[in-house]
């Protein structure tokens, strides 16, 4: 199993690369629906309005290279 952070990481370099939440949830073997859960509870981890935003976030706290 990852690490909070390690999933968090991985959840923000999909939504970097513009992956829609049925491509993210495919890529990790789940649902869409668990997809989409993912990233909203990213977006509050990283105080973010949008997915944009959230991977800007995550890049200046140094969670992200991009």
């Amino acid at each position: 199993a990852c690490s909070g952070l390690a999933a968090l990481a991985r959840g923000l370099e999909l939504i970097a690369l513009g992956l829609s939440n049925r491509e993210i949830a495919e890529e990790l073997g789940v649902s869409a629906h668990t997809a989409k859960f993912h990233i909203g509870s990213i977006l509050t981890k990283m105080d973010a309005q949008t997915r944009t935003e959230a991977v800007v976030q995550a890049a200046r706290a140094g969670i992200l290279a991009i």
